[in-house]
């Protein structure tokens, strides 16, 4: 079974939900930063990588774990 709070489902991720993304300026560390989800900006179902949001404060990231 795929651990579906990995964040690299689409169904899985809707705005208002609080998540840890991956900014591309921390890829290389992996350091998280949490957020709430305003837009989904991947349009495929999945990303290996996981999916791309903006959140609230417009910061732009991979989301790696779904926090709710």
């Amino acid at each position: 079974m795929v651990n579906s709070k990995d964040g690299k489902n689409r169904v899985d991720i809707k705005p208002g939900v609080k998540v840890n993304i991956v900014l591309k300026a921390d890829q290389r560390s992996g350091k998280l930063t949490n957020g709430v989800v305003k837009d989904i900006l991947t349009n495929s179902s999945t990303h290996p990588h996981g999916i791309k949001v903006r959140l609230a404060d417009g910061q732009v990231g991979r989301v790696k774990e779904i926090l709710e």
